[in-house]
């Protein structure tokens, strides 16, 4: 299966979350899956969203039952900031990344890349996370917040996902204002995105039928 790469309008906004939803989901249907974390930042000691990832997949495939949470990521910094940022030395190097999501796919049949950040912040000072996206053709999904002004995040990353060429489907996590999403937020999303969902309800239904969300790309 083509990678999955999860994505999001922002930091703080539940990649990690959803990507553990996703391998649990797609596990439970047989699948074997493996996760990859390219770039991750904030890091002191470990990764912890790389050791997050990586426990939810060796509860599953014990492809990955010896390797450790730096094994699934390429390069990390301790400055919690954009890739470009925080790699004050200059490292990256995109090919290493690129090679680590190559090696790890021989591990799974289906590997789910997460993201840092979203879709336009920059690894380095000319490629982004949607290059990655773009460069390797991976299917992707964005993951949307609930809050107020989220339409504006939605629309825009949406827009840039289309003038990449990039195959999507986006979703939104519930977590934020969630009292006030189904008045504030939701009656845009019901009539512009008749087949939008959230990670809460529609998380099953996607991955049982990967194939025809991304061929109804932003209904």
């Amino acid at each position: 299966m083509k990678p999955l790469f999860v994505t999001a309008t922002n930091t703080n906004v539940g990649k990690t979350y959803t990507t553990q939803k996703l391998i649990e989901s797609f596990s439970k249907q047989g699948i074997s899956v493996g996760a990859c974390k390219p770039v991750e930042t904030g890091v002191d000691t470990e990764p912890l969203d790389a050791k997050a990832l990586l426990e939810s997949v060796q509860k599953y495939n014990p492809a990955f039952k010896d390797l450790q949470s730096k094994d699934i990521t390429a390069y990390t910094f301790k400055l919690p900031a954009a890739p470009f940022c925080a790699d004050i030395e200059k490292t990256i190097n995109i090919e290493i990344i690129k090679t680590k999501i190559v090696e790890l796919q021989k591990l799974c049949d289906l590997l789910i890349i997460e993201g840092a950040g979203g879709l336009m912040v920059p690894i380095t000072q000319e490629y982004k996370m949607i290059d990655l996206a773009q460069e390797l053709d991976l299917q992707t999904l964005l993951v949307t917040p609930s809050k107020l002004g989220c339409i504006n995040d939605t629309l825009l990353s949406i827009e840039a996902l289309k003038s990449h060429n990039i195959t999507f489907d986006w979703c939104v996590n519930i977590f934020e204002d969630k009292d006030e999403f189904t008045e504030v937020t939701q009656p845009y999303y019901d009539a512009q995105y008749k087949n939008w969902w959230s990670i809460q309800k529609g998380i099953e239904n996607f991955t049982l039928n990967i194939n025809t969300h991304f061929e109804n790309i932003a209904k």
